[in-house]
């Protein structure tokens, strides 16, 4: 059941204003992203729905860091290719067990592959990152070429 929350008179007056009623287009869209928030809130998923891990990426003035959750991963199902300033993340996790005679009523662990493109904040040397893969998160320490790294200079006052 919808209420409006314009009078009659007014919803006519801005139908006519604009051709269309505004108000109730804004409900329109509010059911629809109402709708989609409640299924993954009851845990519903969209088979279809890509997967994409969360990553932070930092650098220090030696190092650029990228740390990505990859829970239930192994180190061996994640690849990751830097070429310049990108770097390719990328993964398949295929759950291998098959059980007969056991009905799911809810399956919300991620299987499947994800890809990620990060673009880097300086160029890298690129013969030099290492990564390492500990409790489900990935860190991946890409050390900056020389031409990247911060230069302190000091600040002389009156030519001195």
């Amino acid at each position: 059941m919808t209420t409006s929350l314009v009078p009659n008179r007014a919803a006519r007056a801005l139908r006519t204003w604009f051709g269309r009623d505004p108000f109730r287009e804004l409900q329109t869209e509010m059911d629809n992203m109402l709708s989609a928030f409640s299924g993954r809130w009851t845990g519903g998923r969209d088979l279809a729905e890509p997967w994409s891990p969360l990553m932070d990426l930092s650098e220090t003035n030696t190092d650029v860091l990228i740390t990505m959750d990859a829970p239930g991963m192994k180190p061996d199902e994640i690849e990751i290719e830097v070429t310049g300033n990108m770097v390719h993340v990328h993964g398949e996790h295929v759950e291998e067990k098959e059980e007969k005679g056991r009905t799911y009523h809810r399956m919300e662990r991620r299987t499947g592959s994800f890809s990620r493109f990060v673009e880097l904040p300086c160029a890298v040397k690129e013969e030099k990152v290492a990564a390492e893969f500990k409790d489900g998160v990935l860190r991946v320490t890409l050390p900056k070429c020389e031409a990247a790294k911060t230069c302190k200079v000091a600040v002389k006052a009156n030519g001195k």
